[in-house]
């Protein structure tokens, strides 16, 4: 892949974000979760943007996993168990201009099985 590809499909992806962005917010008592997916790993973190703080956040290289399905559902487990100590119990997903398909579809499904609605 030549560097003028991955500059548009990097491009592309932040025209994506910034459009969900617009629409979309959290505040305390409803925060948005936002992943982001790199190569190697996954990271997660609600944020509550009124106060511009994060309330939990989880990476899959803290808990010794790759950037795969498995792993995806891993971390929605581990991020569970956070937003459940923290008080949450909904959210507002931002997929952070990435498809909803794969690892982060599979990151959504998990979240939803451990009683987190969204």
């Amino acid at each position: 892949m030549n560097a003028r590809v991955l500059k548009s499909k990097i491009a592309n992806r932040l025209k994506r974000k910034r459009r969900i962005r617009v629409k979309i917010s959290g505040c305390a008592s409803l925060p948005r979760v936002s992943i982001f997916r790199s190569n190697r790993y996954l990271s997660v973190q609600a944020i509550d943007d009124a106060m511009a703080t994060t309330i939990a956040s989880a990476n899959s290289k803290a808990l010794g996993h790759k950037a795969n399905k498995e792993a995806a559902v891993a971390l929605a487990e581990a991020f569970a168990t956070s937003l459940k100590n923290a008080g949450v119990s909904q959210i507002v997903f931002d997929r952070n201009g990435y498809q909803y398909h794969g690892v982060i579809a599979a990151f959504g499904d998990a979240l939803r099985a451990n009683e987190i609605k969204f």
